[in-house]
């Protein structure tokens, strides 16, 4: 039974695409914690949100790993190394063992480590030619996580979320359904009985003709892709002045999740 869950990581875990009432994201893992503390007695579960937006592999490390350590919980869920992979001229090889010797890090210090695998991408526009870049890094993931003795939430596998609903306008990150399908996976990595299955089918969709198609591309491009370059350009992060949810009440997390519905 997981008495306290720490979650490390970039903007997938901060939750970015799945806002709640107040504007702050709630996301997987924030979603996942309520799913942990629902089989602990009322109050007894610890839940701390580390992640940030648009962070690198090594400023997780140096920024939230030591938090973690700390904290010293049975459960550390850690997504890291996705904003390398992205950028050009990033060896996933070199990435991949800069992660490895932050899982060494982890699971000598806390209960458990989940680790994550990335995206099959070959839906998402903007980053479907990373498809192979990523799937070595997946490679790697998961011998990481075979040698010290991970679960891993492989979400390469989660079929669910290849339908466009389960992404956000800016095709980067997650809706509200789709971060509530990868929450449901966790559980099911965790041998938890979860409340539904995140691999049920979507409702169908009529067809989109081409203009359709063209101008959400349009779209997309002038609001997402364009500011995008541009922080790039200038060196800028999208989590430079971003702080960590910190710990946070599955209580007050439940009620926003039913506030944003």
């Amino acid at each position: 039974m997981i008495g306290s869950y720490v979650a490390v990581g970039d903007s997938f875990t901060e939750g970015v695409g799945d806002p709640g009432p107040d504007g702050q994201f709630v996301g997987w893992a924030d979603r996942f914690a309520v799913l942990l503390a629902d089989r602990r007695p009322e109050g007894d579960f610890r839940y701390t949100n580390l992640a940030v937006r648009g962070k690198l592999l090594d400023q997780i490390v140096a920024d939230q790993v030591p938090r973690a350590v700390e904290l010293a919980p049975d459960l550390v869920s850690f997504c890291a190394g996705g904003n390398d992979i992205i950028r050009p001229g990033t060896d996933p090889d070199d990435v991949a063992e800069r992660f490895e010797r932050a899982v060494a890090t982890l699971t000598a210090a806390v209960g458990t480590v989940m680790v994550t695998t990335g995206f099959d991408t070959r839906g998402v526009p903007v980053l479907k030619h990373l498809r192979g870049k990523i799937a070595t890094y997946n490679g790697h993931v998961r011998a990481i996580a075979d040698r010290y003795g991970c679960p891993v939430l492989d979400l390469w596998s989660l079929k669910s979320v290849q339908d466009r609903r389960a992404w956000d306008d800016d095709r980067l990150h997650l809706s509200p359904e789709g971060h509530t399908r990868v929450a449901l996976r966790a559980g099911q990595v965790l041998g938890i009985e979860v409340p539904a299955d995140p691999d049920q089918p979507w409702p169908p969709l009529p067809p989109r003709g081409t203009f359709e198609v063209r101008r959400d591309d349009i779209h997309w491009a002038r609001e997402y892709l364009v500011p995008w370059i541009g922080r790039r350009l200038r060196g800028e992060s999208s989590g430079d002045r971003v702080v960590a949810k910190g710990t946070l009440s599955p209580d007050d997390i439940r009620v926003r999740i039913a506030q944003a519905v």
